[in-house]
């Protein structure tokens, strides 16, 4: 497979309190190839300290984009890779770094993709995460599993770029895959109905969304899906 997928991949790192992290990141990044940083609501930057840590890597900080939500930050992109160190109560089932990064590059075929990072005290909130189409972790040794922010960077672009110069990646869809902004307007819709139709009550909500936003999330849905599913849920509230 080409690098040229490697430029398909962006990384993003949510309410990243230290401005070192993000220039430490961004030099894990570029050693690997990827250049695409995107920000979202950083404590501090732009930030001399970043500049500083970025060591070379000054370009990919110029050209950060810093956003307001995750959301923003996924805008445009086909598949999105969470990285957490922690099991969830309810988030999709965590597969380690090396297959998660093999399945990010497949899917880099079809579009733009994302792997997210959260803030370094707590990680990924649980919302986040199911912003995302997959869960990876990175397997370390159990009793010191404390990997900085840019350690954990780095690790991840390193197995994007095996992946992407190496192995053996399914073939491409022949559908197009779903943008994320589509299936998360998707979801907005599922719960407006159900909301409507007495299913879901916004007062006592439980966990149906998440419940649901898993189960979709696994599906790995299409383009021509979601737009037959929004067409389905407007029917019924005619």
């Amino acid at each position: 497979m080409s690098a040229d997928l490697l430029s398909h991949i962006r990384i993003v790192l949510s309410h990243t309190s230290h401005p070192g992290n993000i220039g430490a990141a961004a030099r894990a990044m570029k050693t690997m190839g990827i250049v695409s940083l995107h920000l979202v609501n950083p404590k501090k930057f732009p930030d001399a300290e970043a500049e500083a840590m970025a060591s070379g890597a000054s370009d990919v900080l110029q050209k950060a984009r810093v956003c307001a939500s995750l959301a923003e930050a996924l805008q445009g992109t086909v598949y999105a890779l969470a990285v957490s160190a922690r099991r969830r109560g309810l988030a999709y089932a965590s597969v380690e770094a090396r297959s998660a990064a093999q399945a990010l590059v497949s899917a880099a075929q079809g579009g733009e993709v994302a792997i997210v990072f959260g803030t370094e005290m707590s990680g990924l909130s649980n919302e986040e995460i199911l912003q995302c189409r997959a869960m990876a972790h990175i397997p370390a040794d159990p009793d010191y599993s404390s990997l900085n922010l840019a350690a954990a960077v780095q690790v991840m672009a390193y197995e994007a770029r095996v992946a992407a110069l190496g192995a053996q990646l399914l073939p491409p869809a022949e559908s197009e895959p779903a943008r994320h902004e589509d299936v998360e307007n998707f979801y907005l819709h599922l719960e407006q109905s159900l909301c409507a139709s007495g299913f879901l009550d916004p007062a006592n909500p439980r966990r149906l969304i998440p419940r649901l936003r898993r189960l979709f999330g696994r599906a790995r849905l299409e383009q021509e899906e979601v737009n037959i599913l929004r067409g389905i849920l407007n029917s019924f509230r005619k």
